[in-house]
């Protein structure tokens, strides 16, 4: 007589341990589901910083294939190929990107950059134009000083560049940006300037001393400013400067100062040794 009640309880004990575990289980879940997004999220942040941009493509490709939807995992891809310098690839991601419907207007600056990047200037133009005005970054503003410089729309070219000076606070390279297009225009004393206002904020920007020498070589300016390099760098300014000396037809001056870059240079000066052997024997001849 007791089994029928015995089995009864069992049951009824059964369901009720039940119960009482699927809430716990479940909790249990969400808890690792948490972890693992907080995981995911830190790998994504390593993949698009310190690891190799290759290897970035290679784990986002192949997250992007389970989750193919995910805006995130299409931007981590379009940022990895740009890092691997994979500038058609990229433009391919970043237009997938710009088509998800939680796109924004940085995305859109992003696939502007990307077609900058590989040399599409009028599509990079018309992606631009297609974003809202009101969105001012300093990106936006340095991307449209130079599709604005390509199209030689100077005025445009330096109200953007200005603009984007005014929107970071590390303004130098798009100082250097700014004095190369005043320097490929003619102006000579702007791109002076802007060269200078570029190293007074960074000075170890060795591109933007080049292009000072250049600019005060185009004026026959054959002097190295006062400038803090190294020796190989102070070679490097001299050489620069002793060939724009030559462009200008000063080929004495120019002899002088590759003869200066050669002494001054650390170690041998393979091109500027080769540049004046070529003068000397072009003279001789």
């Amino acid at each position: 007589m007791r089994h029928p009640i015995y089995l009864t309880l069992c049951a009824v004990s059964a369901l009720a341990l039940a119960g009482c575990e699927s809430p716990k289980d479940q909790d249990v879940d969400r808890a690792f589901q948490d972890v693992n997004v907080i995981d995911e999220s830190n790998l994504n942040e390593v993949m698009l910083s310190i690891a190799d941009p290759n290897e970035g493509v290679a784990y986002f490709q192949r997250t992007l294939g389970q989750h193919p939807e995910r805006i995130d995992l299409q931007r981590g891809l379009a940022i990895s190929l740009v890092r691997a310098k994979r500038n058609t690839e990229a433009v391919s991601a970043w237009k997938r990107v710009t088509s998800h419907k939680k796109a924004t207007n940085d995305d859109r600056v992003e696939y502007a950059d990307a077609l900058i990047r590989n040399n599409d200037w009028d599509r990079a133009d018309q992606a631009l134009d297609q974003i809202s005005p009101t969105h001012e970054t300093f990106k936006r503003y340095r991307l449209e000083a130079m599709v604005a410089d390509s199209n030689k729309e100077w005025k445009k070219s330096d109200s953007f560049y200005e603009t984007a000076v005014g929107l970071t606070t590390r303004p130098a390279g798009v100082m250097n940006n700014w004095g190369y297009s005043k320097l490929s225009r003619g102006d000579y004393s702007g791109a002076e300037r802007l060269f200078t206002d570029a190293i007074r904020q960074d000075n170890s920007l060795f591109t933007a001393k080049n292009n000072l020498v250049l600019a005060r070589g185009a004026q026959k300016n054959y002097s190295l400013p006062v400038l803090q390099t190294t020796q190989e760098e102070r070679a490097q300014l001299l050489y620069t400067l002793g060939l724009s000396a030559i462009k200008q037809g000063d080929t004495t001056i120019g002899k002088g100062l590759l003869r200066d870059a050669i002494d001054t240079h650390p170690q041998h000066f393979e091109e500027a040794t080769r540049s004046l052997e070529a003068l000397e024997s072009n003279v001789a001849n």
